[in-house]
């Protein structure tokens, strides 16, 4: 059996490495990476922006060397996004209801210019040290909708702050351009529309679908698994 490629996964607003574990125990043999980024932490004085992240997405591809498949969740579409047109090793970007943004778009920009009603923004003079950040209310809900109620009361425990300028700031890359892509539509998603999921899904190569929540991670890690399997494999 031929070598895979190694998976890098990189998590959503709000998140760190953490939420992956689930979906890790269901690819054994699988070189899986994963990298925290910046924007997203406990202290809003030290949390980073989008250009942070994209800077730690393309310093860890770049620590593998090798070819890799990055996979990005929600948020973590947008650094992924600009990450990979700065390396040469990516050879698929795999979307799971993530932002699958276009140079000179924002996360912002893609709600409308309006911040969602779930984001609990606290916006900060420009002299302010932490510059703004937003937290998420009723996370259960928006989500965790369909994972197991004690494992998703656990993981809103571990959610951190994530900055408001990684919110607002526009890509200057679309690594999707030319780097194959795939886009994961969560069919039940309470966090991206569904109609803006496949929106996105337009620019992708292809398109799988799974009858899941915001968080498949978490919720269907077998099925999750299972897809990026057959990614990897080409």
């Amino acid at each position: 059996m031929r070598n895979l490629p190694a998976l890098l996964l990189v998590h959503g607003a709000w998140h760190s490495p953490w939420c992956w574990q689930p979906l890790i125990e269901h690819l054994p043999g699988v070189d899986v990476r994963t990298v925290a980024l910046p924007s997203s932490g406990a202290d809003p004085a030290d949390l980073g922006d989008l250009y942070d992240d994209a800077a730690a997405v393309a310093k860890t591809l770049a620590s593998i060397g090798g070819p890799t498949v990055v996979v990005g969740h929600s948020y973590g579409g947008s650094p992924i996004t600009e990450a990979a047109a700065q390396v040469d090793n990516v050879i698929r970007l795999v979307y799971v209801t993530a932002l699958m943004l276009d140079v000179g778009d924002s996360v912002l920009s893609a709600a409308d210019g309006v911040y969602p009603p779930y984001w609990d923004v606290r916006e900060r003079p420009d002299e302010h040290p932490d510059k703004g950040f937003f937290g998420v209310s009723q996370p259960l809900e928006i989500l965790y909708g369909d994972v197991d109620p004690e494992l998703a009361r656990l993981s809103a425990a571990k959610l951190g702050r994530q900055s408001l300028a990684s919110a607002t700031q526009p890509l200057t890359k679309a690594a999707w351009r030319t780097v194959p892509s795939t886009y994961v539509v969560c069919e039940a998603d309470a966090a991206i529309p569904v109609p803006l999921q496949e929106a996105m899904a337009q620019r992708a190569q292809r398109t799988r679908r799974l009858d899941s929540a915001h968080s498949p991670f978490l919720s269907n890690p077998a099925e999750l698994a299972r897809i990026l399997r057959e990614e990897l494999g080409g």
